[in-house]
């Protein structure tokens, strides 16, 4: 069965070799450039995480680390035409679905690998207190030392294993403290 050509883009996955995924990313850019796509094209990602991991020599450090490695997701419109293109395209395997034609992605499906959370109302400035309430750095309390409201990210200042820490955190991901809040430090928690 061949799907309906749509006029809403939505959410497809692609299934790419291992460790081509910022290149099919960069090569799918540059495809939309080339063709003028950006009106049924509508976003390449690949979603990630940061993580904490030991060093060898017994330092810890916040690295960022791919959801779903081999996996780019693309938001499009889709056309027979533009399934031929983007599976053409240099470490592309397919499309995610049977025999290789797309299935799109399902709201809550959107919405646990993160592609869409938007803050709209952000009221987040520099030198704002903010809680992190989901990801490997949940809990942590932090204050913030740069905004980016076009990017929806900011770079936090927490204190991790002792010693201050800059990491960058979605704005999904925080949850500014009131300035007479009482906070209770991480390490005395249960």
């Amino acid at each position: 069965m061949v799907p309906i050509p749509d006029t809403e883009p939505k959410w497809y996955i692609l299934h790419t070799y291992s460790g081509y995924e910022a290149m099919v990313r960069e090569s799918l850019f540059r495809l939309i450039e080339n063709n003028n796509l950006s009106d049924q094209i509508v976003d390449v990602k690949i979603p990630t995480e940061q993580t904490i991991e030991e060093k060898a020599n017994g330092k810890k450090k916040v690295v960022e680390r791919k959801l779903l490695p081999c996996y780019v997701f693309i938001k499009m419109i889709y056309s027979n035409q533009l399934w031929y293109l983007v599976t053409n395209t240099r470490g592309v395997t397919g499309f995610v679905g049977p025999q290789g034609r797309p299935i799109p992605m399902k709201e809550d499906e959107i919405r646990k690998m993160r592609l869409e959370d938007y803050v709209v109302d952000a009221d987040f400035k520099a030198g704002d207190r903010v809680t992190i309430d989901n990801g490997p750095l949940e809990g942590f309390i932090g204050v913030l030392k740069e905004v980016n409201d076009e990017t929806q990210r900011a770079k936090v200042s927490i204190t991790m294993f002792g010693r201050e820490q800059d990491v960058e955190v979605e704005y999904i991901q925080m949850t500014k403290i009131a300035p007479d809040a009482v906070e209770i430090p991480r390490d005395e928690e249960d």
